[in-house]
């Protein structure tokens, strides 16, 4: 089980609330407060209600503006939202393959899958990834938030609450509804540039003193008229990345030498998207948007050495690789997205209705590499084949006030969505995962297939899709005076797995003006994805000449049938939520406390691995018996059967004041959050002699302790006149990086990570901006030299904050 997480958060909330008192309290601040200044934003995420602010909701919702997510050096989105939300985390790993230029975010600790992400209110596809290693998201395919510029978004509402009654499949942690700039004139743009410059010294005396990631951020929007109501806001943002490498000198080679590559891929992105809407007659309005993203990312694998394969031609001759090799795997992503919609009113009732499409496709190869089977005449770069995933939803959603005799007019609301959803693999090019004629040199078996990453086969060649239909009614309104409650009940039929029916209540109670508390109930889904159910990726091994496939299967494969796989179902989970929210003046405090249970949540399984000369009777033995009529002798796959139970608090406290010295906002937000596992899967009775677990100890730790049990965020905002300045705080708890053992653990240690930037206007449209991300070069604990393959990879890739250190950098913006 995992250690408290409330304790140690707990005396840092004391001391860190303790200075936040202090420092509003100031009597020099005081003194000149303004009553004005309390802003009551309107949110449309969790309600169906016009005109709801997000302190008068009955769930608690973030707005973060896009000034707040660009008031530092980071210009990816996910990375600027997790600044923010201390209930979201984004860390950075390394080696992962595709993960590591396609990163998930998690929300209050849960699956990256387990967050809805909307929008303009519209729900949002997921990328074609499987995260199908040992990072934080094994097992999920989730939203790219990386392929939305920040430049596009208005602001973005983070709903902290279970919302599948509402909104369907994945909203078990919460929604994160991104709003779309909308503009008819005016614009602006900005470059943004800077790099690492940092320090560290690592086991062997790699690090020091330190220059790179040099990235180039140039983005823009700009506003016109459709005609004299209509609007057109086009946002442009174009970015350039150098890699980071954090490795460690290789203690493998002497002299040692830096060979590896831990750190950021290099990328280049380039996004644009169009947002409009125009008034038509009669009060109804037609709206609509269109995104493209396409991203180039070269991220390192591992170094292979120059005795790695010694016997292979390719090594021998020297003709290849003679001093070893780091292959690179090159992801070319293209994410676009578009949507359409119109609504007014009809019979009084508000309507909406819209169609939206998204589709994304990640082409792999690898380069500086090669196929030991292929011997000297092998090629260096390959082609590894395609993944692609695309969604059709069409909503209709419907709501009026109705005075049924209640204190306030009931708000009725009730909609429709229908879903279609495809997912594809294609093979790559076949010298990629191909058998060459050197297998066997000297008698030593060679690995086959381009290093790396081992290209997909005709074989793993995939080309599905189902299709949903769900519909909901959800009731809100002021039962008696200072009463209000929600309820929420929501059917969906999927044509793969079958039906699902959620449901949610919820309240709150004003007692002052000032104070109420507020509470929810509820119950929700997430649909297998199709990811999950089909994805398949297998390399070939040749034993005694055979072959036999080795990789991940879809559970109802043959492969997966035999060790006991079966259709995958929908996770089904629990809310509760008790909060309360305070305002007086300038200053205004929300605390939520929650329980997320999650039943038969969708893993994947430790791999299987049968062996041919293992004595009758072992479990090796029975794999290899098992799989040998299906060509394969070792299998994961995607299982149901893990329960979680989840318990935290959110803190949010803000306070605003005009004084002398200018305009401060002051915000302290925190997120404490306890992970158990309370149920994982063994194989089946009778499937093998000895049942075993399909979801271990270094996967359950992996869940229960990956991301931080703790998380405070506190920044102050400052303005005079032509002045400006952002001071932040982020204060990390402690992660535990799970080894094969209990020896090889690594607690990554608390983190405290400060952020600064300084602005000057030099008048009302050009302002220069400097500062850095990380200004005190903070890093993570580095890794147990057992704890990762050469001994060369100092960080690990749990780093809720990453491991590149200081971050300098500066900004010119122009308004116009």
């Amino acid at each position: 089980m995992r250690r408290s997480a409330f304790r140690p958060a707990a005396s840092t909330l004391l001391i860190t609330s303790s200075a936040f008192a202090l420092l509003t309290a100031a009597p020099a601040l005081a003194q000149q407060q303004s009553q004005a200044d309390a802003v009551d934003d309107i949110v449309v995420t969790g309600t169906r209600v016009q005109n709801r602010s997000r302190l008068d909701s009955v769930a608690p919702v973030d707005v973060v503006t896009a000034e707040t997510l660009q008031q530092r050096g980071s210009t990816e989105l996910a990375t600027q939202l997790a600044a923010t939300v201390p209930a979201l985390n984004f860390p950075r790993p390394s080696a992962t393959d595709g993960t590591d230029s396609i990163r998930p975010a998690t929300l209050r600790g849960q699956g990256p899958d387990q967050t809805l992400v909307l929008v303009n209110g519209v729900r949002r596809h997921a990328t074609a990834l499987v995260n199908t290693n040992g990072s934080v998201g094994r097992g999920s395919a989730a939203v790219d938030l990386n392929a939305i510029p920040s430049t596009a978004i208005e602001r973005i509402e983070v709903l902290r609450d279970g919302a599948a009654a509402q909104y369907g499949s994945d909203a078990i942690a919460g929604v994160l509804n991104l709003r779309l700039r909308k503009a008819s004139s005016g614009g602006g743009a900005s470059v943004t540039y800077g790099g690492y410059r940092t320090d560290y010294t690592g086991f062997y005396g790699g690090g020091q003193d330190l220059k790179d990631g040099e990235a180039l951020t140039v983005a823009g929007w700009q506003g016109f008229g459709l005609g004299s109501d209509g609007f057109l806001t086009a946002s442009v943002e174009y970015r350039d990345r150098e890699r980071t490498n954090r490795s460690d000198l290789d203690p493998r080679f002497s002299p040692s030498q830096v060979r590896g590559a831990q750190g950021d891929p290099e990328s280049e992105d380039l996004a644009v998207y169009l947002n409009a809407g125009k008034p038509l007659a009669a009060g109804w309005e037609a709206y609509g948007w269109v995104g493209y993203q396409t991203r180039d990312a070269s991220a390192a694998a591992f170094y292979r050495t120059p005795t790695d394969n010694a016997q292979n031609p390719a090594y021998a001759s020297g003709r290849v690789y003679p001093d070893g090799y780091l292959p690179y795997i090159l992801t070319d992503t293209t994410d676009w997205t578009t949507a359409a919609g119109l609504k007014g009113q009809a019979g009084g009732f508000d309507i909406d209705i819209n169609l939206g499409y998204g589709k994304n496709e990640i082409d792999f190869s690898v380069e500086n590499t090669l196929n030991p089977s292929l011997g000297p005449t092998s090629p260096t770069q390959f082609y590894a084949g395609s993944l692609a995933y695309d969604q059709l939803v069409l909503g209709i959603d419907a709501s009026r006030a109705y005075d049924v005799g209640l204190y306030a007019p009931l708000n009725v609301a009730f909609g429709l969505e229908a879903r279609r959803e495809s997912y594809q693999i294609g093979a790559g090019e076949p010298n990629s995962y191909q058998r060459g004629t050197f297998l066997n040199v000297g008698g030593v078996d060679l690995s086959w297939g381009s290093r790396g990453f081992t290209g997909f086969t005709p074989a793993n060649e995939v080309d599905e899709d189902r299709n949903n239909i769900g519909a909901y009614v959800d009731l809100e309104g002021e039962l008696f005076e200072r009463f209000t409650a929600s309820a929420a009940v929501r059917y969906e039929n999927y044509s793969d797995f079958g039906d699902n029916v959620s449901g949610k209540l919820a309240a709150r109670y004003d007692f002052t003006p000032s104070f109420a508390v507020r509470g929810a109930l509820s119950t929700g889904f997430r649909a297998p994805s199709l990811q999950q159910q089909y994805f398949t990726q297998t390399a070939i091994l040749y034993i005694n000449n055979v072959p036999y496939e080795t990789g991940t299967f879809p559970s109802v494969s043959p492969v997966g049938v035999a060790l006991g796989g079966t259709p995958l179902k929908a996770e089904t989970s629990t809310n509760y939520s008790l909060g309360l929210v305070y305002r007086r003046g300038p200053f205004e405090l929300t605390a939520d406390a929650y329980r997320i249970d999650i039943e038969d949540r969708i893993i994947l399984s430790e791999t299987l691995t049968g062996s041919a000369t293992a004595a009758p009777g072992t479990n090796a033995r029975a794999i290899f018996d098992l799989l040998q009529p299906y060509g394969a002798t070792a299998a994961r796959f995607f299982i149901n059967g893990v329960d979680t139970e989840t318990t935290g608090l959110d803190v949010v406290a803000r306070y605003r004041v005009l004084a002398d010295v200018g305009s401060l906002d002051f915000t302290l937000a925190a997120n404490v959050n306890d992970f158990d596992v309370t149920k994982t899967p063994q194989t089946r009775s009778g499937i093998l002699p000895t049942p075993v677990s399909l979801f271990a100890r270094q996967a359950t730790l992996r869940f229960e302790e990956g991301t931080p049990p703790w998380k405070t965020v506190f920044q102050t905002d400052w303005t005079r006149a032509r002045l400006g300045g952002t001071f932040r705080v982020t204060g990390y708890g402690d992660v535990l990086a799970p080894g094969a053992t209990e020896a090889t653990d690594l607690e990554l240690g608390v983190g405290v990570v400060v952020d600064v930037e300084a602005r000057y206007a030099l008048n009302d449209r050009l302002t220069l901006a400097v500062g850095a991300d990380n200004v005190l070069d903070e890093y993570p604990r580095q890794a147990q030299r057992a704890n990762n393959t050469s001994g060369a990879f100092p960080f690990s890739n749990f780093s809720p904050y990453g491991f590149n250190g200081r971050f300098v950098y500066g900004r010119i913006a122009l308004n116009w």
